[in-house]
């Protein structure tokens, strides 16, 4: 079973590479096919599919299979998770948790 940081890790994951962005910039959109973002950011296919296996693991987008292709959006609940964990790692806690004890 994945700890809850690890499955945090994920979603951040999914914004470390520029071609990821690119990804989420053209489903920003609408759905597209496999074969549409392939086409439209010159890369192949199995250097899609790693992409987009770390964009669905992290929850921020969706499949849907026709056929023999896959189509991809982006999921609603996955980005709103991402932007609340986003907000709540990056807000500061009011509670004092622990007090520095080191001497001067």
């Amino acid at each position: 079973m994945e700890t809850r940081h690890a499955l945090d890790a994920k979603v951040f994951k999914a914004f470390c590479d520029e071609n990821r962005l690119r990804i989420l910039e053209r489903l920003r959109s609408g759905e597209k096919c496999a074969c549409m973002l392939i086409e439209d950011l010159g890369i192949g296919q199995s250097a899609l599919s790693y992409h987009m296996k770390i964009l669905v693991e992290s929850g921020i987008v969706s499949t849907r299979q026709e056929g023999k292709w896959t189509h991809y959006s982006i999921s609603g609940e996955g980005s709103a998770r991402a932007l609340a964990l986003l907000n709540e790692i990056t807000t500061p806690d009011t509670v004092q948790h622990d007090s520095c004890t080191c001497a001067s």
